[in-house]
């Protein structure tokens, strides 16, 4: 990988880990484009996700601060039960991951055909999220934030997206739009890093591969993924607002029929 293909893929972590489009679809379409293998790219998928995560750090440090500010009340505050449902909404990916990592891993490995599948199922879902206007709620409930984090762990399938799927799943459950979108990326924090630490773990005792990607590539990567992550993430959270969901719906459709098209022409 030179510093051109990191720079473009770091680009498309950034902007597509908080737009609803899919950023683990859109790294393996751009590593297909580029010829890269999975198993070869583990340490620049670990470095940009770390980017991508403190760029949420950088774009929400007013909620994070005022979060640890409430928890060192040490009482049961709103800040509190912000962190207890962010706890919640672990639950359902941390059993993906525990008693299901090996499926899940295998399907990131069977080509194009089940990205172009995914990216179909989240315009899918964002339309419906986008027509269907229930009632709203002021605060995210707890079974609210269990059923969001249900739709974050079957987000693991590449081409299903993240922030699609549990921002829309909060629409549909009526949940407030402002509140909604900070809620989507805080939550994938802690998992984000506890990926990233178990495959650093996994890379230093040689159990995976890291691949044999220069360092230049590592640190273009980061940036990039970092710099436009900041961007996407700050844009997103207006467009969560004022409620255009609809426009990513049709991109996601178009690009998951081209998907297919490409992986029907692969095989």
């Amino acid at each position: 990988m030179d510093w051109f293909e990191a720079l473009i893929l770091g680009l498309i972590q950034g902007l597509t880990e908080y737009l609803p489009v899919s950023s683990s679809g859109h790294l393996a379409i751009g590593s297909a484009l580029f010829g890269i293998q999975g198993e070869d790219n583990l340490a620049f998928t670990v470095i940009v996700h770390v980017a991508t995560v403190l760029s949420t750090l950088v774009i929400l440090w007013k909620e994070i601060d005022w979060i640890f500010r409430g928890l060192f009340k040490w009482q049961m505050n709103e800040e509190s039960r912000y962190v207890i449902n962010i706890l919640i909404s672990m639950i359902p990916v941390g059993i993906v991951g525990v008693f299901f990592k090996d499926e899940v891993e295998a399907v990131f490995g069977s080509g194009l055909l089940i990205v172009g599948c995914c990216l179909l199922l989240t315009a899918l879902l964002l339309t419906f999220s986008y027509y269907y206007k229930p009632k709203q709620k002021e605060n995210i409930s707890m079974k609210d934030a269990f059923i969001i984090g249900i739709a974050q762990a079957c987000a693991v399938l590449p081409g299903l997206s993240r922030s699609g799927s549990t921002i829309a799943t909060g629409l549909l459950l009526g949940d407030n739009k402002a509140k909604l979108a900070q809620f989507s990326f805080l939550m994938v924090i802690p998992p984000i890093l506890g990926e990233a630490l178990l495959d650093g773990i996994k890379m230093m005792k040689g159990e995976a591969i890291a691949g044999d990607i220069p360092a230049l590539s590592l640190v273009v990567g980061f940036l990039a993924a970092f710099v436009s992550g900041c961007v996407a993430c700050k844009w997103m959270i207006n467009v969560v607002k004022k409620g255009k969901l609809i426009y990513f719906a049709i991109y996601c459709a178009i690009a998951g029929i081209v998907t297919l098209v490409v992986s029907q022409m692969q095989g």
